[in-house]
């Protein structure tokens, strides 16, 4: 495997972690377990924003803007909704 495809599954797996830190935060029945959960939630996301960094800087994850005409679309849609 090469080093973009440890990239992506350090990163995957990471996606997956902060996944179930957050449920554990929403769901714990203490304050106790539920800093516990936040803290490693949160050190986990700066963990996968370090990975995402990385890649980006290589070149392994780029991003398309968003077209005004799309988020234009999209606020209207849901302006009428509130």
């Amino acid at each position: 495997m090469d080093d973009k495809g440890i990239m992506e599954n350090l990163l995957l797996t990471t996606k997956g972690v902060c996944d179930l830190y957050l449920h554990g935060t929403i769901e714990s029945s203490t304050q106790n377990v539920h800093q516990t959960f936040d803290r490693a939630l949160d050190d986990s996301l700066c963990i996968q924003d370090d990975i995402y960094r990385k890649m980006s800087a290589k070149g392994w994850y780029s991003t398309d803007n968003a077209e005004m005409e799309k988020i234009q679309k999209v606020k209207n849609q849901f302006a009428g909704q509130q």
